[in-house]
């Protein structure tokens, strides 16, 4: 045990201990999730994040020293991200065709997530920079901080509320799509996707594309479409009428 102890410690100061436990957990997560047969409430994003945090604070071990390894993998979301584009690129032709339609739907559905938040917020009476944190919560968090900023928000805050809007979108997404009967054919699968991803931004699309390559690629598309919508729309609306 005394031995076992030392190697911890020094495990755990080293910049590959955020990296490893990041890498370990998130592939046991994912080979439950497929042993699970892809159910929702099983997201290996929403179990990495409760086993890594958990195991955190049993250990005591500060988030720098985790970041210091886990950073490598954080690089990797600007890539990620961009390789969303490869999807819309092989859909180019009918994203063309549509795209009046879908430019319309992101934004009344951003209109509709911020404005929903920022209402909700006011009804229960939460403090003036807390509501303003919460109107950018369907953007991806990066994005969502800079908008809070300009807003007068509270940053830190609006990545906290971004980080759950995805998680809750991606865990009750089926079931919200099954209630309201929208289809599981190509183009039931578009709509999905699109709406996960106007909703509940990066880790909404991520669950889309685990369970359908046209869900995958809409929201993809949706998830962009709000990013740029939100970053010059939100501060400009804001400055006029709050």
């Amino acid at each position: 045990m005394p031995r076992f102890v030392e190697l911890w410690i020094y495990l755990s100061a080293t910049p590959l201990f955020g990296l490893t436990a990041t890498l370990v957990v998130y592939l046991i997560a994912t080979a439950v999730y497929a042993r699970l047969g892809g159910a929702p409430w099983a997201n290996p994003v929403l179990w990495s994040v409760i086993v890594l945090a958990g195991g955190l604070l049993l250990t005591r071990v500060d988030y720098q020293t985790y970041f210091a390894g886990a950073q490598f993998i954080h690089f990797l979301l600007g890539p990620a991200v961009v390789a969303l584009a490869w999807p819309l690129w092989q859909r180019r032709a009918e994203l063309r065709a549509r795209f009046g339609r879908l430019l319309l739907a992101s934004l009344l559905g951003g209109a509709a997530a911020g404005g929903s938040a920022v209402a909700l917020g006011w009804a229960f009476g939460l403090p003036h920079d807390v509501v303003l944190s919460l109107a950018p919560k369907s953007v991806t968090a990066p994005v969502a901080m800079g908008i809070s900023e300009k807003i007068g928000g509270i940053p830190a805050l609006s990545a906290v509320f971004a980080v759950l809007t995805g998680m809750i979108g991606a865990l009750s997404g089926k079931y919200l799509f099954d209630v309201l009967r929208i289809s599981t054919s190509p183009a039931g699968f578009a709509a999905r996707g699109f709406g996960l991803g106007t909703a509940a931004h990066g880790i909404g699309a991520a669950r889309a594309l685990h369970v359908n390559a046209d869900a995958g690629a809409y929201a993809g598309l949706a998830l962009g479409m709000q990013v740029v919508l939100a970053a010059l729309l939100m501060p400009l609306v804001f400055r006029l009428f709050f």
